[in-house]
């Protein structure tokens, strides 16, 4: 099942791998693997790194595909996980107040705070894990034009 795909030309190829400018859509900002693309001038358009298992070259107009669990992961990983550490921290914190004399909302703050910054850091180490895992990145599904030459 696949969820996100784009369009974008092929800018290089290196490898097994291509490097494909495209528009930054909204379905990026959930993307595991975001940290390979690179945003050209600051502005919407990137290029991003892609497999490329079909042999696309430079100048070819291609669809670019990712696969859904991955995309789902990547969303719970960046968008979840850090509001449930930071959850998780607050109740921790109301419990550590009401068994000892501690004035209740500090535990509490201290614990949420500390579990956002550990959801935080964890999430960024993961994301770059995953990032190089093939599953992970996106792939060029096929050549919508092909280059003259």
């Amino acid at each position: 099942l696949i969820l996100a795909s784009e369009e974008g030309v092929v800018a290089r190829v290196d490898g097994d791998d291509a490097w494909v400018k495209t528009v930054r859509g909204d379905a990026c900002e959930s993307c595991s693997s975001k940290a390979a693309c690179h945003t050209m001038g600051g502005g919407r358009e990137m290029e991003v790194s892609a497999l490329n298992p079909i042999g696309a070259r430079v100048g070819d107009r291609v669809l670019l595909k990712m696969d859904t669990l991955p995309f789902l992961k990547g969303t719970f990983l960046v968008y979840m996980f850090p509001i449930l550490l930071l959850v998780g921290g607050a109740a921790i914190g109301e419990w550590v107040s009401l068994v000892s004399n501690l004035p209740p909302p500090l535990p509490s703050v201290l614990l949420a705070f500390g579990g956002l910054a550990a959801g935080l850091l964890f999430m960024k180490r993961a994301a770059n894990r995953l990032a190089q895992r093939n599953a992970y990145r996106p792939r060029i599904a096929r050549v919508i034009g092909r280059s003259p030459g």
